[in-house]
């Protein structure tokens, strides 16, 4: 059965974030994941996830400046000590919480220079893995569509799988979007089942809208069906914008709430 995690930057936002950990326990989630941690102290998070029996699934790397257009740092040659700082920023809230998966936005580099703008990537994807290994963690890639990021370093399934194998480690993996690759690729059932073992997340959200499952054009219930059958085992992270209210929006949950 499908294990999910409700995305907390996005979903329960009629409460106060911190507030959001019993709001999706309460909902039946088992597990949680969100952007960016660091705004919070580490133990703040850490006693909210076990006080409402939760999984610190996922969350991202410091992606520089998000208000001001930022989506990552991964990708950005005059950058990379701050990248580097990052990646020790995350890992020790990661240890904190329990994460045991981290998020590198590729970013949207500025640099005309596409060998220096793919060299870097390749190599702080490299450092960050070496270091993430350290502690027995996962590091994460994701393409994402451009029509919601224009300029995303990363948005194809097979760029991904050509990071991850001339990055060449073996904590590395794809963090798959169904609904970033049902917009650029669609064929969502069968990509899956023919790059399994190389995804180490997946996420969802309808299409159009980004809003929950059963409001757009996926067949959800199928998807969740086929990760099953296939033998996916991780988690899936509900990266959606509620069409209204969240919790008016779950009953496409109820099937596999905790109880």
């Amino acid at each position: 059965m499908p294990k999910f995690a409700a995305n907390l930057s996005l979903m329960f936002n009629e409460v106060g974030f911190l507030d959001r950990f019993e709001a999706a326990a309460r909902a039946g989630f088992r597990g949680v994941e969100y952007l960016f941690p660091y705004e919070y102290e580490k133990a703040a998070l850490s006693e909210r996830l076990e006080r409402h029996g939760l999984t610190q699934v996922l969350f991202n790397l410091y992606p520089g400046d998000w208000p001001g257009g930022e989506r990552g740092l991964t990708s950005l040659p005059d950058r990379v000590g701050e990248f580097q700082d990052s990646v020790a920023q995350a890992v020790d809230y990661a240890r904190a919480t329990g994460c045991k998966l981290l998020h590198a936005l590729s970013g949207i580099p500025k640099d005309s220079n596409k060998d220096r703008v793919d060299r870097t990537y390749i190599d702080n994807l490299k450092f960050a893995a070496g270091e993430l290994k350290k502690h027995g963690l996962r590091l994460l890639i994701e393409p994402i569509n451009t029509r919601d990021m224009p300029g995303i370093h990363l948005n194809r399934t097979q760029q991904g799988l050509d990071v991850i194998d001339e990055v060449g480690a073996d904590n590395l993996f794809l963090q798959y979007d169904c609904y970033h690759m049902q917009i650029m690729e669609g064929d969502l059932a069968t990509t899956i089942e023919r790059i399994l073992p190389r995804i180490g997340h997946v996420q969802i959200a309808e299409v159009p809208g980004r809003h929950e499952p059963g409001l757009g054009e996926i067949a959800y219930d199928f998807i969740f069906q086929h990760l099953d059958r296939v033998g996916y085992a991780g988690w899936i992270g509900c990266e959606y914008r509620p069409a209204g209210k969240t919790a008016d929006g779950l009953g496409w949950f109820k099937p596999y709430a905790a109880r």
